[in-house]
């Protein structure tokens, strides 16, 4: 790691963020994660907005599905937890929200009754081909298992949408598309809808933002580790009343497989350099998160994953951790605790953010 790298993105600074009041969401892996992050640190968090995703754990539900745990994880991650075979084959939301108590009694997460009285916006498009309605519909029972109020979930499930985080942008996708960078137009900001389900009523958007999305270098809270398969550098919205000292909050934006900024395809196990797709930036800039920000002083952490295909780390397509690929032994792999290094690399950007 050079000197001359770390000048061109500046450490990740502190504002007057009260953490107290801190949110989550993410697509796809990103929604994946925004369960276990949610569930890691439920004291921390009051919401959390979850677009095609699974629930927790979900990639544990057949440990015995192949002779080599790592394959079983691998196997429960697509058959179970993105397209099972029939409804039936989906998570069972009871017996992982036992699961998460009793990880919760070994203090790997927090309390899981932090959850009641928080508000939860859970999201299924009906074209979705990548993630099955099914499994995001026992992500909707394994919270309400949980104690979380079935009128302060936002449960969304009739829209024909493809895999995707919506918006009104006309460059982006047809809604029904199941295509990178997966971001499709709707007619609506899914990320407003998140953001107003989560906190109650806030100012609209506004037209013409005046605060800065910061590059800071990332590595500093994976300590550069190559397992955790992130990014050098990391993005926040910062709007300028929060950058002049005004409070404000927090809400961490979790993007998706092939979504992060130096997003690279690879081609049998070489990345492929020379078709580079040029949207890494999209999720960050387009989604909508930024203008809600601006409006309502809130800051917008967008942590980075990065691909990587070798024998220490195999995340080809750049995903958040939710099914083991981090673990040094995936006989008894740890991506869901505090403990985890994407979880606590996430938890410390945030807790930098509110000067902690």
């Amino acid at each position: 790691m050079s000197n001359e790298k770390s000048s061109v993105a500046p450490p990740l600074g502190a504002f007057n963020a009260d953490l107290s009041q801190s949110s989550v969401s993410g697509l796809s892996s990103g929604a994946f994660m925004t369960v276990q992050l949610h569930l890691a640190h439920s004291a921390t968090f009051v919401g959390a907005g979850i677009i095609a995703g699974g629930p927790f754990r979900c990639a544990e539900s057949y440990r015995a599905a192949a002779a080599i745990a790592e394959d079983a994880l691998t196997l429960n991650a697509l058959y179970v937890c993105m397209n099972p075979l029939i409804p039936q084959a989906a998570p069972n939301p009871a017996k992982l929200a036992e699961v998460a108590r009793e990880t919760a009694t070994q203090g790997l997460i927090d309390a899981v009754e932090n959850l009641a009285g928080q508000r939860v916006y859970i999201f299924t498009g009906t074209e979705d081909k990548v993630v099955d309605s099914s499994v995001v519909d026992t992500t909707r029972r394994f919270y309400e298992m949980l104690g979380v109020a079935p009128a302060a979930i936002h449960y969304e499930n009739t829209l024909p949408a493809g895999h995707s985080i919506i918006t009104d942008n006309p460059e982006d996708n047809p809604l029904g598309v199941n295509r990178p960078p997966y971001i499709n137009q709707g007619g609506f900001m899914q990320s407003r809808v998140i953001l107003e389900h989560i906190y109650g009523p806030l100012k609209p958007p506004v037209e013409r933002t005046t605060g800065r999305v910061l590059r800071f270098d990332q590595r500093e809270f994976f300590a550069g580790n190559p397992r955790a398969s992130m990014s050098e550098f990391a993005y926040a919205y910062v709007p300028r009343a929060v950058e002049e000292g005004a409070p404000c909050r927090v809400h961490v934006a979790l993007h998706g497989c092939k979504q992060g900024y130096n997003y690279v395809n690879f081609v049998n196990g070489q990345p492929d350099l020379e078709n580079c797709p040029p949207y890494g930036n999209r999720y960050f800039t387009t989604t909508g998160y930024n203008e809600m920000a601006d409006a309502n002083n809130l800051i917008i952490l967008y942590p980075q994953a990065e691909g990587t295909d070798n024998a220490v780390s195999q995340n080809p397509e750049g995903c958040w951790d939710w099914w083991g690929y981090t673990a040094e032994d995936p006989r008894s792999p740890d991506y869901y605790s505090k403990q985890a290094i994407q979880i606590q690399a996430i938890h410390g950007m945030l807790q930098r953010l509110g000067g902690q």
